[in-house]
């Protein structure tokens, strides 16, 4: 089955039945031994899966994620797992919402969308949901270890880059201005007033403040670097950290986009999210470090203050890039030939 609109009402009569932890675990196991040459109908099942997680019920994302980790890894993560809401059925989808979902995965597939394009439409997939669900991912929230001491905090300032360009120069401060300016990023990645972030409802005002202004900082202190791999890595992790929704929402999608490429693809992008969903479970919660307070000193003494390990990578951190260089040289390599063709045959003709 190859032709989208199959893909697509496969996907629609799955999406809506809520995951099962032991379902989804056979399912993940079964992708893992069959590699590259999985089938894209069983890749779409666990792509349905992780999107319904993620706009349906998003108080299992931990325990649907933890059940692809062992899944795909043959073991558990080492952390307590993390509670679910009870007594709470799947919401309905509202109308509407997969359309959208399917659109941003098929603009994705088709080279459409840039990395920031890519993070707003995803964050535009939110307009589509009730209060309901908003106030359900805020409980969920809580069930993350530290989150409930973390929300207590007042909404954070902002940060400078003159503050930051006063910092030593081994700090993490200093590292962050570099990342910033050298890459000429936004230091907090979208403006949170544009986004009205401090009119959700505790502790999504400041969990969702919080990361944006801290993202930069977990990519350099979690060991992520910020190549088109390591932002889907850092999601998984942010999500197993906090339940990050918006992670969740993202990750559904480069699941989609690996179920209607090439199976190879989804070998990579599973080793990817289990890895850093297992790094974020068994790290100490950074919703709860003092970031400010931490700006001067080295990244080195920060990570043992706090316990932390930087990421370990299961592929090199540029690889879609690499991969994109090595495809643009086939496709030149294949144009040469397509122009060379027609002269061999007119050369041909002539002797």
């Amino acid at each position: 089955m190859s032709d989208r609109g199959a893909l697509k009402t496969l996907f629609l009569n799955q999406v809506s039945t809520p995951p099962e932890a032991g379902a989804i675990e056979r399912l993940a196991k079964q992708l893992k031994a069959e590699g590259k040459k999985a089938s894209v109908e069983r890749r779409i099942d666990l792509a349905s899966a992780l999107a319904h997680t993620a706009f349906l019920t998003p108080d299992r994302t931990g325990e649907v994620y933890d059940a692809v980790a062992l899944g795909w890894r043959g073991y558990r993560v080492d952390a307590e797992p993390i509670a679910v809401l009870t007594h709470q059925p799947s919401d309905a989808a509202p109308e509407g919402l997969w359309d959208a979902w399917w659109a941003v995965v098929e603009d994705a597939i088709d080279g459409k969308l840039d990395a920031l394009a890519i993070t707003q439409r995803t964050a535009a997939l939110g307009q589509w949901m009730p209060e309901s669900f908003v106030q359900r991912v805020a409980a969920s929230s809580y069930l993350y270890p530290g989150i409930k001491d973390a929300a207590k905090a007042p909404l954070p300032p902002h940060m400078t880059l003159e503050r930051l360009a006063e910092c030593p120069e081994d700090s993490l401060g200093r590292q962050f201005h570099d990342l910033i300016v050298d890459n000429t990023f936004d230091l907090e990645v979208l403006d949170r007033d544009e986004l009205g972030l401090s009119a959700l409802p505790a502790p999504l005002d400041y969990l969702n403040t919080r990361i944006l202004q801290s993202h930069d900082l977990w990519h350099i202190t979690a060991g992520y670097e910020t190549t088109a791999l390591h932002e889907i890595a850092i999601s998984a992790f942010q999500m197993a950290q906090f339940g990050h929704n918006y992670s969740a929402q993202f990750l559904s999608i480069t699941a989609a986009v690996s179920a209607l490429t090439p199976a190879r693809g989804a070998v990579v992008l599973y080793d990817t999210i289990t890895s850093a969903w297992a790094h974020g479970r068994e790290t100490a919660p950074l919703m709860l470090v003092d970031w400010e307070e931490q700006l001067d000193k080295p990244l080195a003494n920060i990570r043992a203050d706090f316990g932390i390990e930087p990421y370990v990578r299961p592929y090199p951190a540029n690889l879609i890039e690499r991969a994109g260089q090595v495809n643009a040289l086939i496709s030149r390599i294949k144009s040469f030939f397509r122009w060379l063709a027609p002269r061999k045959q007119t050369a041909s003709a002539s002797t």
